[in-house]
Parts: C-alpha cells; sequence; structure tokens
C-alpha cells in the first residue's frame, strides 16, 4: 500500500485593519498599521502534497492561483491537493487574500518540512507589501502595531502587541452591494493621493503610544475605543476621495452613527471596506446592539455579525491524508 501523505489542517483568522500612521513616510518609514486578529471568521484548509494543484472548496479559483505561485517561489518538487471549509468572504476588507496565501504557504512548509517560516515565505508571495497586520494576525493574533517600509524591509516588523481584553466584541457591519478598493484600484489609489500631512503622522502616532495602547493594556474600553475613532477620522478623511468619502458605504456609515448613540466605541472601516466595525464591552452588548440595529430601515442591504478578539495566531496541525474527493478543482 502506498505511505499516506501528510494531512495539514489550518485556521486562519480574519483581521481588522484600524489605520496606517504615516503612509507617506515622514522619516523614511511608510505606512505602520495598526490592527486587530479576530475570531468567528476565518480560512479553514486541509492540504497535502500531490503531483498537481488541485483546490476544492469556496475560494478555490484564488486558492489555485496561490499555489501556483508558492511553488514557483519555493521550487517545489510537486504540488498540493487542497479543500477549503471556508474562506474570508473576498475584497470586504478583513484581509482574505493575505490570509489565504499564509494558510496554504504555511501548510505547504509543514507538509513538504521546509525549515521555513510564515515571515520567510510573505515576501517571496508578495504579501505584506504595504501592512505587516495580515501576517502578525496569522502569526500571534492580539491587537498589533507594526513598523511600516523602510528601504530594506521585507516584512513590517510588529513594534507593539497586546492582548484584547476576551469579553469585550466587535460588532461588524457588512453592505452586499459593494466591495472595497483592490488590486489595481487600490494601487492607483496610492499613486493619486496627496501626501500624508507630517502632522497628521505626528499625532497618530502621539494617539497610539500614549493613548490607545496605554488604555489596551489597562482594559479601558472607551478611552481605547476613543483612539480608534480618532485614527479612523484621520486615515477616513485622507482616503476619502478614493473611496468616496470617510466610509465606503453610507449605509455602514449611518449604521455605525446610530451604535454610537447606543453606547458603542471605537467606531471604523478595516481597510477600504466596506465593512465597518465598532466596540462594545460584551457579548450580550454585542448581541442586543446587533439584533437591533438589524431591525431599522437603513439595514435593509446590511448584515451585522458578532467577532470575538484572537488572541493568538493560525493554528496549524499535522494529521494523515484522507483519500481524494471527487470534487476537486484541477
Amino acid at each position: 500500500m502506498p505511505k499516506p501523505s501528510p494531512r495539514v489542517r489550518v485556521h486562519a483568522p480574519a483581521r481588522l485593519h484600524l489605520g496606517f500612521i504615516d503612509i507617506s513616510g515622514t522619516f523614511g518609514r511608510r505606512f505602520g498599521s495598526i490592527g486587530v486578529a479576530i475570531d468567528d471568521i476565518a480560512t479553514r484548509l486541509s492540504l497535502w502534497p500531490s503531483r498537481e494543484p488541485r483546490a476544492a472548496g469556496p475560494s478555490a479559483e484564488k486558492a489555485l492561483a496561490i499555489l501556483e505561485k508558492i511553488e514557483a517561489a519555493l521550487s517545489l518538487p510537486g504540488s498540493a491537493t487542497v479543500e477549503i471549509e471556508s474562506a474570508i468572504p473576498e475584497h470586504v476588507g478583513l484581509g482574505s487574500g493575505t490570509q489565504m496565501a499564509l494558510a496554504l504557504g504555511s501548510a505547504i512548509i509543514r507538509a513538504y518540512g521546509l525549515p521555513l517560516t510564515p515571515r520567510d515565505l510573505a515576501p517571496l508571495i508578495e504579501r505584506g507589501a504595504r501592512s505587516g497586520i495580515g501576517l502578525a494576525s496569522f502569526e500571534q493574533g492580539g491587537l498589533i502595531v507594526d513598523g511600516g517600509r523602510g528601504p530594506e524591509t521585507l516584512s513590517p516588523p510588529v513594534v507593539a502587541r497586546l492582548p484584547v481584553p476576551e469579553d469585550w466584541r466587535f460588532i461588524l457591519v457588512f453592505d452586499s452591494r459593494g466591495q472595497g478598493l483592490h488590486g489595481k484600484q487600490e494601487i492607483d489609489a496610492f499613486q493619486t493621493l496627496p501626501p500624508f500631512p507630517e502632522q497628521d503622522a505626528a499625532r497618530l502616532s502621539h494617539l497610539i503610544l500614549m493613548q490607545t495602547l496605554p488604555a489596551l493594556a489597562e482594559q479601558r474600553l472607551e478611552t481605547f475605543g476613543a483612539g480608534i475613532a480618532e485614527i479612523q477620522r484621520s486615515v477616513g478623511d485622507y482616503f476619502a476621495p478614493a473611496q468616496g468619502g470617510r466610509f465606503t458605504s453610507p449605509g455602514v456609515a449611518a449604521a455605525l452613527d446610530w451604535l454610537a448613540t447606543q453606547g458603542a466605541v471605537g467606531i471604523g472601516q478595516s481597510s477600504w471596506g466596506p465593512t465597518g466595525f465598532c466596540l462594545v464591552a460584551s457579548e450580550l452588548e454585542a448581541r442586543r446592539l446587533a439584533a437591533a440595529a438589524a431591525n431599522r430601515n437603513i439595514a435593509a442591504h446590511l448584515d451585522f455579525r458578532i467577532a470575538r478578539p484572537r488572541n493568538r495566531g493560525a493554528d496549524v496541525t499535522l494529521a494523515i491524508a484522507a483519500p481524494e474527493p471527487a470534487s476537486l478543482q484541477a
């Protein structure tokens, strides 16, 4: 009988991108980001070595394209078969592409026994070009601040990481009518927007260091939320010409405005959206507010979900491969 192939299972969490710090690079390092890993929305897949790349499940076509890029980058002697149980929704601001790439790459590293880490792999497959939040969420979870890109940076380094209180909950607001900027649109936006004001970069740096991070360390929800909302206002106004306003979706903006009147804090949009978010102190409060928001007239095209903070990185576990399903896409 043929020897069973190693089967690797990966659970890669979604992330919220809470804002950039210095997009234009006042001190020689561009971007710099703050973000947080979340549970309840994730890419979950199984992978094992095979002669040809094959995939089944949600986002299978994207997975195949990423597999081929990984094979070329690592000069693999073979390929892989992947079954995708769930995938983070694409182009809504939750880091779907990076998490799929890191999940597949980490599974291949484990299955083939390669002496690499996800951080080694990321620049080879063109991940972490601007923000390091997706990579750091995959590595360790929690709330992360990355130090942006210097002239010789391969992946933005993590300069701060703190756990988020387990009781806190994010309310996510999805708009089914559109997607955020991605691909060429995103590249064009960064090239055409004006320089990010130096005074705004200085203010955001001060705000993160002396309000947002200390408030999180002391578990002060309202102060932490006020810091996140201020970061979001500054960055949202900067990106407004490219995305049509501080928020990509007017419906999401209206829902978040109402949630703020009900006591939610940390109002913002993840990356280019259209997904918005806010923060409350407990699961019970999150359920109450999400249900109330969903019953309002503004919610016709909106979906409200509750997400827990995730204070650990991706789960990568080794098992034994089962027989291949007939539904796999080559």
